[in-house]
């Protein structure tokens, strides 16, 4: 299975407009406005390119100046995940954690089940597979989220 190191080949960043164009016409098909506190959101979100909590985002949004509420830093980022931008995944019980997902390679992850350590890999292999398995059953592959629970090297040491 080939692999793509996350640290020696770093995922490309996607340029905001094309982000910023799709959540506005997302926001237009509900009736909805683009609002200055939601593109702040989205912006905080793209220029983090990773995983991210919610009230982690709203700190960090907070720390820079911007006036945004909670709830509405948890609305943007339910409409984010409506819109396809986002998705949510799960690691540990006590928080969700969101990733960007619009435009990227798929993203794959690895969780030791004792010190909580994520490993973030990609595999054309896994993208094969969805791909194959899609087309089998008639559908149409947009995206997919594989997570490996397990036990590191480190952990199993100890």
């Amino acid at each position: 299975m080939a692999l793509k190191n996350p640290i020696s080949d770093p995922p490309k960043k996607q340029p905001t407009a094309p982000l910023c164009s799709v959540f506005r016409r997302f926001l237009k098909s509900k009736g909805l406005k683009y609002t200055i506190e939601r593109a702040d959101v989205l912006d905080a979100i793209i220029a983090r390119d990773g995983l991210f909590e919610a009230e982690e985002l709203l700190l960090e949004l907070r720390r820079r100046g911007h006036r945004v509420s909670k709830a509405t830093t948890y609305r943007t980022i339910r409409l984010l995940q409506d819109a396809g931008i986002i998705v949510q995944a799960l690691f540990d019980s006590k928080q969700a954690h969101y990733q960007l997902i619009y435009g990227k390679e798929p993203r794959d992850h690895m969780v030791c089940m004792k010190t909580g350590r994520l490993v973030e890999f990609q595999s054309a292999e896994l993208t094969a597979l969805r791909d194959r398995i899609c087309k089998q059953l008639g559908w149409a592959p947009i995206g997919h989220r594989f997570q490996i629970y397990a036990v590191s090297p480190e952990a199993q040491q100890s």
